[in-house]
């Protein structure tokens, strides 16, 4: 078994795309996952895969999964245990930063191209700052989440790419509930 991380996109976010986490749990074990845990209600799943799927097609599979027995299309991203911890590792802005709040990871479902790359910068006036890296954009915005137009949607129409965000304290505990065995 794989530890993976998965990630949907916008469930149970602003009254739309509601998921119940036990029903979630239940898709997964279907599918023949173990350990399935979800984190909080915004579509964090924890789970132990059987070899010999990518985690594209593990995260097809699950979307296609959601889609027919709950009715709702919702991008998922898959992160391995490993590769979350390597998330976690190489943020270059946990030393400028006592606030966890104001650091964020947004997820990517696929690396960038170059081209693609150029067209993300920060909004004119923005004290936000961020670092790609790979298929994944550590975010630092000082004046918060809230506040930015670095946001999910924003990255999302610079990249052309689908994504999802989440807060450095969901990263954390995200790491932490897949290195357990």
């Amino acid at each position: 078994m794989t530890k993976h991380v998965a990630l949907l996109r916008g469930i149970n976010v602003g009254g739309r795309t509601q998921i119940a986490m036990a029903d979630l749990r239940g898709l997964f074990t279907a599918l023949g996952c173990e350990a399935v845990q979800t984190y909080l209600r915004s579509g964090n799943v924890v789970f132990g895969a059987p070899a010999g799927q990518t985690p594209a097609e593990l995260a097809a599979r699950i979307g296609e999964r959601i889609a027919d027995d709950l009715g709702v299309s919702v991008t998922v991203l898959l992160r391995t245990a490993e590769s979350l911890a390597r998330t976690v590792a190489r943020n270059p802005y946990l030393g400028r930063e006592d606030d966890p709040a104001k650091l964020h990871v947004t997820f990517l479902a696929q690396e960038p191209t170059a081209e693609q790359a150029a067209r993300l910068e920060v909004p004119a006036g923005e004290t936000a700052v961020f670092t790609l890296a790979g298929d994944e954009i550590h975010l630092h915005v000082p004046d918060g989440y809230g506040r930015t137009r670095l946001d999910n949607a924003f990255i999302e129409r610079r990249l052309g790419i689908p994504a999802t965000t989440r807060n450095w304290r969901t990263v954390t505990a995200l790491r932490e509930l897949a290195a357990r065995d």
